[in-house]
């Protein structure tokens, strides 16, 4: 028998993106190129049994200084000068000399060289640093550029694309408008962001630029399906979703630009250019994730606006990324029956300028009124399924009982020994991974191999052992999924796993983390000779966790002995420590 505890607070909490907008996997192995960036590489490091946990703001100023580095405070990333440039490399369009070109992001440490597109760990930039103090070899630049294939493939479909107002036929242009709902988009937007449209595919093509505009990096193809309850819209990028980092509209973007809008929607942001003549970028993921990586490019704006969509997922995700932009310069546009995502404001006719003024600021002080809650307040009241959660796709059951999967709470499972209680949380974890929720697991019990294999297994439907010939295009298929796996096994202190999970959140924009199980924290905390205490103890660390981060823990904990005539109960968790099963 399985019992779910579950503790929470009334946040406002999500559904996936809206059935009309997909993503498809499972791209052909040769589209799996690294980012076209150069990367700083010194010889290789040795394997760790645990991750490398991040360095403070602190220890990095500490640092800088020590090693008399000058440095900017900027809002996500220390800017200092690159090691990467040479004296010619050091002077910017106007003769002037631009050195402080090295971002480093203060939350992990990784730096990337805007000039040299040079990026690289934390301790790569020590062991560079370090190396030319004491004459050490300083490491080498690589350019990591696509492969072949993919750069090939890229070139191929960008070269058949054409624009839509060259179309020998007027009426295939209109109707591709007409499918994609763009038919107020004009053509000087649609020559301003480089937008093609693939003729055999049926598909509109988004290019990815580097920051200059000079360099073709990749793609996004947007093709429209037919289906019984309408257009269904799907994304396919090159190179694979986690690779393609592309900021759409970057190319466009001026040195002295300093507000900029931020959608999730390649249309949105062609709308808002095209109503206000705003900056406008686009992320590229959408509402999934805001990958650190691309922080950098946005240390230049004294103010971001996050207009990422009409439903309470992009309003979550909005408030989640302005907390990595750094609130203080981040207002929010609050989704509303007259403040929907900015293409269907342009369609509706309403005023796009108008709707800017009344975004929200991030920031504000501890204490709130409920002026400042009933515009969220109503939208809880006004959307009560998705305030519910996600919902399983493969367990009503849960939904009947649960109503949905909602940040910020957490869920016990418990079960005897081999009741099965791993296969289903891999099973339970997997069907809200499939629909977008940015999944960390923590099995300390099993291995990470073992873990993936049976996830694999279930992902396929089907015994894969069986089918080896499929295994590469299932294995692409599930690559592409934002699941994640840290590296523990067997027994870990509970303040090591709690810094990886909020590097985690920080990093991919976690939403789910599973830990499996908390037996094998006990051991490492020397509070108390109480294992209840102990046990307490951990567990208001993992609800401290998920109250602070947003973020959704499924734990799991072995009962005490019962006998097979008695049903499970909280007792049986948290009323005495003695009898535990082993782990």
């Amino acid at each position: 028998m399985w019992v779910l505890l579950r503790g929470g607070h009334p946040l406002r909490i999500l559904l996936p993106l809206r059935g009309e907008w997909m993503c498809r996997r499972g791209l052909p192995r040769s589209l799996v190129p690294g980012p076209p960036r150069r990367r700083y590489r010194k010889e290789a490091l040795p394997a760790l049994d645990v991750p490398v946990l991040p360095v403070t703001t602190t220890e990095i100023r500490q640092y800088l200084r020590a090693r008399g580095i000058p440095f900017q405070d900027g809002h996500s990333c220390l800017r200092a000068p690159s090691p990467f440039l040479g004296a010619s490399q050091l002077k910017d369009q106007t003769g002037a000399t631009s050195s402080y070109t090295l971002y480093i992001n203060k939350t992990t440490g990784r730096f990337l060289c805007m000039s040299s597109l040079a990026e690289g760990s934390w301790e790569d930039f020590q062991a560079s640093v370090e190396g030319q103090g004491d004459g050490a070899g300083e490491g080498i630049l690589f350019s990591e550029a696509p492969l072949a294939e993919d750069s090939k493939e890229v070139l191929r479909i960008w070269d058949r694309a054409v624009p839509l107002w060259e179309l020998p036929e007027p009426e295939e242009a209109q109707l591709a408008r007409v499918m994609f709902g763009i038919t107020k988009l004009t053509d000087d937007t649609f020559k301003r962001f480089s937008v093609r449209y693939l003729r055999p595919a049926r598909s509109l093509v988004f290019p990815w630029f580097s920051p200059g505009g000079l360099e073709l990096r990749g793609l996004k193809l947007l093709g429209a399906e037919s289906h019984r309850n309408g257009v269904c819209y799907v994304e396919t990028t090159i190179p694979r979703p986690g690779a393609y980092h592309n900021l759409f509209g970057l190319s466009l973007i001026g040195r002295r630009d300093v507000e900029v809008v931020l959608t999730s929607r390649e249309f949105d942001s062609m709308a808002l250019s095209q109503c206000t003549g705003l900056p406008t970028l686009t992320l590229p993921r959408g509402i999934a994730c805001l990958p650190p990586a691309l922080l950098p490019y946005l240390e230049q704006f004294r103010r971001v606006v996050l207009w990422l969509g009409d439903d309470l997922r992009s309003w979550e995700a909005a408030k989640l990324f302005a907390r990595k932009l750094n609130p203080k310069r981040c207002s929010l546009v609050r989704p509303g029956d007259q403040q929907p995502r900015p293409l269907e404001a342009l369609n509706q006719g309403l005023n796009l300028s108008r709707i800017l003024r009344t975004a929200l600021p991030a920031w504000h002080k501890s204490i709130v009124s409920f002026r400042q809650l009933r515009e969220e307040v109503l939208g809880e009241l006004s959307n009560v399924e998705q305030a519910a959660g996600v919902r399983w796709s493969r367990f009503p059951d849960l939904n009947r009982l649960l109503k949905g999967h909602r940040k910020g709470e957490l869920t016990v499972f418990t079960g005897p020994t081999g009741s099965g209680k791993t296969t289903f949380i891999s099973e339970y974890a997997l069907d809200l991974c499939t629909q977008g929720v940015n999944t960390l697991w923590g099995s300390f019990e099993i291995s990470n191999v073992r873990l993936a294999r049976v996830m694999l297994t279930q992902f396929a439907v089907g015994r894969l052992e069986e089918q080896l010939d499929k295994y590469d295009e299932w294995a692409d298929r599930f690559e592409d999924l934002p699941l994640y796996f840290m590296t523990f096994h067997g027994h870990q202190n509970i303040r090591t796993v709690i810094e990886t999970m909020q590097h985690a959140v920080y990093v991919y924009d976690i939403c789910h983390v599973i830990i499996d199980n908390l037996q094998f924290m006990m051991g490492h905390e020397q509070l108390s000779l109480d294992r209840i205490a102990a046990q307490d103890y951990i567990v208001g660390a993992f609800r401290k966790f998920a109250t602070d981060s947003n973020c959704h823990v499924t734990l799991v904990i072995h009962p005490r002995k019962e006998d097979d005539d008695k049903e499970l109960q909280t007792a049986s968790i948290f009323g005495s420590a003695k009898d535990f099963e082993p782990a």
